[in-house]
């Protein structure tokens, strides 16, 4: 009777620690898709940087050097490899984006310009789908680092190698302001 009951206990904490593994293995799956779906967008908005950079330099060509900040900060960011790497690189692009958009209230010529009119409203598009985007890649991450933290499944987690994923969050307060996009 004693063997029975413990082949019971041991055949559900197998399954217990299966089912667990399970979770933690679609948890990240689902981290790595709300990832892949945030970069498509950051890709989008990358496309768009350049042309909106030429348009500015027309217009305002002793700001070259935030214009080459803002065109240092895209390729620092389409070369990120690690989700870390690429939080940090993406945070110092949207306060260079920021800046760049603020220049242009200096300038009453750039703002009638209807190229430029047109890349500012694809970028502030281009920023609501990012912001989704965020919102949905952290609630995930939230779940998976709810799950990587508590127990038991703590457990499995350390176990089985799984760590904590990053959010992506605004770190820097100038970027926590809006970007002034004027039409």
């Amino acid at each position: 009777m004693m063997w029975i009951i413990l082949l019971v206990v041991l055949a559900v904490l197998i399954i217990w620690f299966i089912a667990t593994y399970n979770g933690f293995v679609s948890l990240k799956n689902k981290v790595e898709e709300a990832f892949s779906t945030m970069d498509v967008y950051l890709v989008k908005r990358y496309d768009l940087i350049p042309n909106l950079v030429e348009t500015v330099k027309g217009y305002a060509a002793h700001e070259k050097e935030t214009l080459e900040k803002v065109v240092s900060a895209r390729s620092l960011a389409m070369n990120a490899h690690s989700m870390d790497e690429k939080i940090a690189q993406e945070q110092n692009l949207s306060g260079l984006l920021g800046r760049l958009l603020a220049i242009s209230e200096s300038y009453p010529d750039l703002k009638a310009n209807t190229n430029f009119i047109d890349l500012q409203r694809q970028l502030k598009d281009m920023e609501g789908e990012i912001a989704n985007a965020r919102k949905y890649y952290n609630g995930v991450v939230k779940a998976f680092n709810t799950r990587t933290e508590t127990i038991p499944s703590n457990l499995i987690a350390g176990i089985c190698g799984f760590k904590k994923m990053p959010l992506f969050v605004v770190k820097d307060e100038a970027q926590r302001e809006n970007v002034k996009v004027s039409f």
